[in-house]
């Protein structure tokens, strides 16, 4: 006995010259009669342009990643220039509180200078009658000149007694100090100047970078959300296009099956009635005549009989424990066509398995039944029987929901035939 595997293969040859054969009558390999639905091009190009705006969404994804975490990163920086801002505000009042004591150092050592040339000029009037000799070497305090005049009021001062020439000094000092108090003040205006502009700078960068880097990101996130609605609604049409192609598709399958079903069965009813001496055939007209699964010409033989009368029966629902005439299960289908020929079955597959003896599956003919299931002691472990009508195929009643119909008899479940007697 040739392996089932090897079986099934054959099947699916024998199918597949079928359906080139119902192509052949005028019905379409991927089209439903009148409706074939997207062509496999418009699928193909649908998915293609889906696939790349799924490439643009994943770059722009990948883009919008950099510029959040560049976001991130300036966002430190920032962080760290608002700091750098809030310190120079901080060297900013120290500058300024600086600057306040040096005016007021330059203004009570001014205030010292004064009361230091009043008290000179006060002494110079009682000592000269009121002419203040003093006057001349007063301006250069401080200046260190070397022209004739400065050394000639030297020389006018060495007269002077001793508390003049300490008033003098105290005088001479006042102005140095004056002088260095208006330097430190000049100083601490400019640095006051220099960390006021360098915190403006500061700020400035931070809240500029911060600013470009939002709006970056907002930008990208525009441009990611269009691209995800292009993305999506890409991926929606070529669903929905391969979707309607697979619905037309399935349409198309069952057109032909159906077709081919039909004309099985009229064929099969102009044998049958043929064999009872009818001549005018079923009145159906049109369609094939069914010889991939039909007896030879003028043939009686029981199991051909058998065989053509199920294939009557072709459309009708599968309902469970029905034996006709207008539904059947599986074991009803065959005990009503073996009972054409005068063969009595019972309707359970357990004893149809041994009503005849086992045929080989290389040596099956029609009308030959074919058993699904497990052998073991208990006969119902056989749950399916189908009538071989040739070309590795039988007609059977499969399933609540379905009709009797043809199909492959090549099944992994397939565990043997047996020739009813």
């Amino acid at each position: 006995m040739q392996s089932v595997e090897k079986r099934r293969r054959g099947a699916t040859v024998v199918a597949g010259l079928v359906c080139a054969l119902l192509v052949v009558a005028g019905l379409p390999a991927d089209a439903a009669p009148g409706s074939p639905g997207p062509s496999a091009d418009e699928v193909a190009r649908a998915s293609a342009e889906a696939r790349e705006q799924d490439r643009r969404l994943g770059a722009a994804t990948a883009l919008l990643a950099e510029a959040e975490a560049e976001l991130e990163g300036l966002t430190a920086r920032a962080e760290k220039l608002i700091e750098a801002y809030n310190g120079e505000l901080v060297r900013l009042a120290q500058a300024e509180e600086r600057q306040r004591r040096a005016d007021e150092q330059v203004r009570a050592a001014g205030a010292q200078v004064e009361d230091s040339r009043r008290a000179v000029a006060a002494l110079a009037a009682q000592s000269y009658g009121g002419m203040d000799p003093m006057m001349g070497l007063m301006a250069d305090v401080g200046g260190g000149g070397a022209d004739a005049g400065y050394l000639q009021r030297m020389s006018v001062m060495a007269h002077v007694g001793g508390g003049q020439a300490a008033r003098l000094r105290e005088l001479r000092d006042a102005r140095e100090v004056l002088v260095v108090f208006q330097e430190q003040a000049a100083e601490a205006y400019a640095e006051r100047r220099a960390a006021a502009e360098r915190a403006d700078a500061a700020k400035s960068a931070a809240e500029r970078a911060v600013a470009e880097q939002v709006a970056q990101t907002r930008r990208l996130a525009v441009e990611r959300a269009v691209l995800e609605r292009r993305a999506d609604a890409a991926r929606s049409t070529a669903d929905r296009l391969a979707r309607e192609r697979a619905e037309a598709l399935e349409r198309a399958r069952i057109a032909r099956e159906r077709a081919a079903q039909e004309r099985a069965r009229r064929a099969a009813l102009r044998r049958e009635r043929a064999r009872n001496g009818v001549r005018n055939g079923d009145g159906g007209g049109g369609g094939g005549d069914g010889s991939g699964w039909a007896s030879g010409p003028g043939s009686s033989a029981r199991g051909d009989i058998a065989a053509d009368w199920a294939l009557t029966q072709l459309g009708k629902p599968y309902v469970w424990a029905a034996d006709g005439p207008g539904s059947y299960d599986c074991s009803g289908l065959t005990m009503r066509a073996w009972e054409r020929v005068g063969v009595r079955l019972d309707h359970w597959t357990g004893t149809q398995w041994t009503s005849g003896p086992h045929v080989p599956l290389d040596r099956l003919r029609r009308g030959d039944l074919v058993f699904f299931g497990r052998i073991t002691r208990n006969p119902g472990d056989i749950h399916h029987v189908g009538m071989y009508i040739g070309g590795g195929m039988m007609v059977h009643a499969p399933r609540t929901g379905d009709v009797v119909r043809i199909a492959p008899i090549w099944r992994s479940d397939l565990v043997g035939a047996t020739r009813p007697t």
